[in-house]
């Protein structure tokens, strides 16, 4: 095994790294996402190759510590500060709520991190489109674990999601499979054809990368946010189309349910941060009451087709992912 790289970065201020490392994982059984006694593991495919980080935090230090293994290790740690927030510019910020500014009091170490890795926010976002979170993220860790490589590196079982390549190659029954619908798997096959133009978006202005995923068939507003808030650190692109999102901020700051249309107006005094407001709520365990019935996950798959799961049993009120795979 190749020696691993090491670099250490000085944050200027706290730092909650489990909260900034943490939207990064799809899920509790993420293969490419870890965590032990070492830090936090991310395994990666870079520009550079394939990557292993294991980021820690150094407190006698103040630091925070990136180890590395792979061709893509030194690409990896040059991202190191990026990825755990350092341009993130709280700059205009005002909480125009007391309820978000007891979140921003409550969680000052969270920032926005910025992964430069468009592909591997851009696909899961893809897969959670319009689907139960249980459901989506089902579906992405049992393609990852099935189509994806071991990452470099000391940490078992780590996994890095298929390169643009490797997810076109996946057979239409095996995303059936997976859960994934035929409409979300034709837009991974389109999004992954041009993957080198969209990766482009990491140099863009905010507005021209925004509109450079919208340009997609099938990526709408949700799905383009989703991206950009963890490829981008993008503050401004709140989860508008989310089944829980509007619902979630309108009973955190209002004490009751609204709409996509009430949120933009009531987000309306926080353009520049407005996905802020609706993480720090989060972070602050905003929770709308859950009084759904229960309800049966569908599995994508034909009858007779010898793919069919067992029906799983899901909670009404879950996570949904967004609008429909047409973008709407």
């Amino acid at each position: 095994m190749a020696q691993p790289r090491e670099r250490h970065y000085a944050p200027a201020g706290p730092l909650a790294l489990s909260a900034v490392l943490g939207t990064y994982r799809h899920g509790g059984g993420d293969p490419t996402w870890a965590r032990d006694e070492a830090g936090i593991w991310l395994g990666r495919q870079t520009p550079a190759g394939p990557g292993t980080l294991v980021v820690r935090l150094d407190a006698a230090a103040g630091t925070v510590v990136g180890t590395a293994w792979g061709a893509g290790a030194d690409w990896l740690l040059d991202g190191l500060p990026d990825l755990v927030g350092a341009r993130d510019d709280w700059a205009g910020f005002v909480a125009h709520h007391e309820q978000v500014a007891a979140a921003r009091r409550a969680n000052p170490g969270w920032r926005l991190g910025r992964s430069r890795l468009v592909l591997d926010s851009l696909v899961p976002a893809i897969i959670e489109q319009k689907v139960t979170g249980k459901e989506a993220f089902a579906g992405y860790r049992a393609l990852v674990r099935r189509f994806g490589e071991p990452a470099p590196g000391p940490r078992a079982g780590l996994v890095m999601a298929p390169t643009a390549a490797g997810w076109r190659g996946i057979p239409s029954w095996e995303y059936l499979r997976a859960g994934v619908t035929p409409q979300r798997s034709d837009t991974i096959m389109r999004v992954t054809r041009v993957a080198g133009r969209l990766e482009e978006i990491v140099g863009m202005p905010l507005p021209a990368a925004r509109a450079r995923l919208l340009a997609l068939p099938g990526v709408g507003v949700w799905t383009a946010a989703e991206c950009t808030q963890r490829a981008l650190g993008d503050p401004d692109s709140p989860s508008f189309g989310d089944y829980h999102v509007a619902k979630e901020i309108g009973w955190a700051l209002l004490g009751h349910d609204i709409d996509d249309d009430e949120l933009a107006h009531l987000l309306e005094p926080y353009a520049g941060h407005r996905y802020r407001v609706q993480a720090l709520l989060a972070l602050a365990g905003s929770r709308r009451p859950r009084r759904g019935p229960r309800f049966t996950l569908p599995t994508h798959l034909p009858e007779g087709s010898g793919l069919a799961r067992p029906a799983q049993r899901g909670r009404s009120g879950p996570r949904t992912t967004g609008r429909p795979p047409g973008g709407r």
